[in-house]
């Protein structure tokens, strides 16, 4: 996959997350504003019903007192008669007339108003009666006034009763101007108030802590609950106990404190699904997107790997075939001494080749657990000196020096020799490969506490800090592409790193660009 490739689907799967990560907030926030909505709506029905009951409780009220007080007249109340209407229709086919009337009546009693506790001496209210009387001619004649005298009706039918609009309408005047002459106390009591609006807020579901109050012109007045204050997000008011003019003066506001927790409630479960689904699928992208960058690194390491190993095979097989070639020679075959040099040279190569194949099947092995590493009680000092020996050689070919500092007075572990040797040696083969100029390494030991620590410091190039972070991972080097400037292909520290875990010891390194790198071996002693 190529570069352009790769990140043109690393920014669609990127933008595509974002997409589902937004649409999830704009749904949980269209949720959140419909509750809201709907929460407003009930409130609204909840506060008008509660008004609507405060102002029939005290019609009813009155009421009583009015009947009681009415039924208690003596006398014989003042009729006056106020409509008179009548209806004549006549129908041909069955040759009958019909002719319907209907008479209204009021009743005035005069009321003393003093038990309603109002200032006027009395007050004069009416009943109101409707008396209606239907009567059926059958072919009698009847002249353009009305039925001839001594004429009877051949059906009768009369009915009468109260005019409840009437008196209805007489009496909500009558009642208004009673209550508003009342204290607010009188009128509502702090403890049907809250009855009510619980019973309201129950019937709705709306099942959250309330806290209410009645204000009068803007001021709030001592019919209130204990913890009421006004917040203008979560308050809803309506007008209670309206006058004759559909005006009042009293506010019934009533709050929610915990108004978002619980409209928020009814989608907590529906957002956690979202969280947990949304955290899943990033938590999945971000790890596919880690294999990816990991197998594209992969994949890039192992060609340099490959150019590295097939650049380090060039030369020993190039040799080889000199020496060869060399050799086939009839005046060359003939002298021993450059045949045997000869000789020597395709061994040391072939060594060469079959030690780099030998540290690739080693980390496969390692990796696949086959590599059986047997351990025995060494001195560590005397496998260091083994080691400073074996590149001795090397160092003096580029003219430098290996300094030994042993400071550890307890030097017995359980090691394998042949495996903790080439730990040494690869340590120190990169401290040399790594020097630019003559090398100057320095091995120190000390002891801490139950362990010995081994440490490697040279005068080289030093690494990065991304470089210190990975250089014991397989097939990593610094430097990639075709630089072969130094020799390798990333193997000798994956290896020294499995042995020294398989040792339950530790490595690390200290190094800073330009100013050389230390390698720390950390091994348990045996008590």
């Amino acid at each position: 996959m190529n570069k352009t490739l790769f990140r043109l689907l690393v920014v669609l799967m990127s933008l595509s997350l974002i997409g589902i990560i937004l649409v999830q907030l704009y749904l949980i926030n269209t949720s959140f504003k419909n509750n809201e909505e709907q929460f407003k709506y009930h409130v609204q029905q909840v506060i008008g019903n509660v008004s609507e009951k405060l102002k029939q409780q005290e019609t009813y009220t009155i009421v009583n007192q009015y009947n009681i007080l009415r039924d208690s007249i003596g006398k014989d109340p003042n009729p006056s008669q106020l409509l008179d209407f009548v209806l004549v229709q006549k129908n041909k086919v069955t040759n009958e007339t019909i002719i319907y009337s209907n008479n209204i009546i009021a009743e005035d009693y005069n009321i003393n108003l003093t038990f309603f506790d109002k200032k006027k001496d009395s007050v004069k209210a009416q009943s109101y009666i409707s008396k209606r009387r239907t009567e059926i001619y059958s072919g009698k004649p009847i002249d353009n006034s009305g039925i001839q005298k001594n004429t009877t009706p051949d059906i009768t039918i009369e009915k009468s009763g109260n005019i409840e609009m009437l008196e209805r309408a007489q009496f909500d005047m009558f009642y208004k101007d009673i209550a508003e002459t009342k204290p607010l106390k009188d009128r509502v009591s702090k403890e049907k108030l809250q009855k009510m609006l619980q019973q309201e807020l129950k019937q709705y579901e709306v099942k959250t802590p309330f806290e209410f109050g009645i204000y009068s012109d803007g001021l709030a007045t001592k019919i209130r609950s204990d913890n009421f204050k006004f917040d203008k997000n979560s308050t809803f008011q309506t007008p209670i106990l309206t006058d004759n003019d559909g005006k009042s003066k009293y506010q019934l506001l009533v709050s929610f404190p915990e108004k978002k927790k619980f409209l928020f409630t009814d989608l907590v479960g529906i957002t956690i699904l979202s969280i947990t689904f949304t955290l899943i699928i990033i938590i999945a992208y971000a790890s596919a997107l880690n294999q990816l960058i990991k197998q594209r690194q992969i994949s890039e390491i192992k060609t340099d790997f490959i150019n590295n190993m097939t650049h380090e095979f060039k030369t020993p097989i190039a040799t080889i075939n000199l020496a060869l070639d060399a050799i086939k020679n009839p005046k060359i075959i003939e002298d021993k001494e450059k045949v045997h040099r000869y000789l020597q040279m395709i061994r040391d190569e072939n060594k060469r080749m079959h030690a780099q194949v030998e540290n690739v099947l080693r980390i496969s092995k390692l990796e696949k657990k086959e590599l059986e590493i047997n351990k025995d009680p060494i001195d560590v000092q005397t496998i260091v000196e083994d080691a400073v020996e074996h590149v001795n050689l090397i160092i003096e070919d580029r003219q430098g020096i290996i300094n030994t500092h042993f400071n550890a007075t307890r030097t017995t572990t359980l090691v394998n020799d042949v495996h903790f040797t080439n730990v040494i040696v690869n340590i120190l083969d990169n401290a040399i490969k790594y020097s630019p100029e003559a090398p100057i390494i320095d091995v120190y030991t000390e002891n801490v506490k139950d362990f010995i620590l081994i440490k490697v410091k040279d005068q080289g190039q030093g690494m990065s800090k991304v470089a210190q972070k990975r250089i014991f991972e397989k097939f990593y080097r610094e430097h990639t592409g075709d630089l072969h400037n130094v020799k390798g292909h990333g193997l000798g520290l994956a290896y020294v790193k499995r042995i020294i875990d398989d040792h339950n010891g530790q490595i690390f390194v200290e190094s800073e660009k330009g100013k050389g790198s230390t390698f720390i071996i950390k091994l348990p002693l045996i008590n």
